[in-house]
């Protein structure tokens, strides 16, 4: 019973996953078409141009790729396939309840949980990566890991992370380019990171244990400005709320 049981859920398995590469090749395949032709300086140039000119917020971090990383290889491949996968199975949707992954306290590398930083009915930012509300900074896996799909454009050469302990050292350096925030790293097993769909980073904002606001996948649909318009609206809640006059 226990063998067949077994083989069961491998089959159920198998499956799952069969459908997932179904549903995901055909936006795979074109982000690897994109990724071909941006090689090409000329497209890529022209590309980045056009992008520029429509850039909307400046307050959004602009998307720059320099000249010298290619971004068609097995490395970036692998990376794309990977963040969309994560972004298909994501137990994280809007309006849902959030999910309460562990994650690793930078300073003592005590363990906790995500809502454990959320206090009363008070908004909590989260900013996934490789500020009117309380915010925590979750970093997670290397996007561009030295020894992967690496990025001449990245501060810091940071290979892959083999244990906890690479991933608590590489994360002092995404503290030191936020000061002030509350930093801290997920776990191993990458719960995190796949609860929510954060590769390459994300944005999300959870109030009283649900996710009220969700950002796009990065870097992309990194996009700051959507979260201050959010803030901006919640707050001007607050203050109609604050100014009702009741009549008795």
């Amino acid at each position: 019973d226990t063998d067949s049981g077994s083989v069961i859920m491998n089959t159920l398995k198998t499956i799952k996953n069969a459908i997932v590469c179904l549903v995901l090749l055909p936006r795979f395949l074109v982000a690897a078409v994109m990724f071909w032709l941006l090689d090409f300086l000329c497209i890529r140039k022209r590309v980045f141009f056009r992008m520029k000119e429509q850039e909307g917020d400046a307050i959004d971090p602009p998307l720059c790729i320099s000249d010298s990383n290619r971004l068609f290889s097995l490395e970036s491949l692998k990376a794309v396939w990977h963040g969309h996968k994560l972004d298909f199975l994501k137990a994280a949707h809007l309006g849902q309840v959030a999910p309460n992954t562990e994650v690793v306290q930078l300073e003592d590398q005590r363990r906790s949980r995500i809502l454990d930083y959320a206090q009363d009915k008070r908004p909590l930012i989260l900013n996934f990566g490789s500020y009117i509300a309380d915010s925590l900074v979750v970093y997670i896996e290397e996007a561009h890991p030295s020894d992967g799909w690496m990025s001449t454009d990245a501060p810091y050469q940071i290979p892959k992370h083999r244990c906890l302990e690479d991933r608590l050292n590489a994360a002092q350096l995404m503290h030191l380019e936020v000061p002030g925030s509350l930093v801290v790293v997920d776990s191993m097993e990458n719960s995190s990171n796949a609860a929510y769909g954060a590769y390459f980073d994300r944005l999300y904002i959870l109030q009283e244990g649900k996710i009220v606001y969700q950002g796009g996948r990065g870097p992309e649909g990194y996009r700051i400005s959507e979260l201050r318009d959010w803030l901006n609206r919640y707050r001007d809640g607050l203050d109609r709320s604050n100014n009702q006059v009741i009549h008795v």
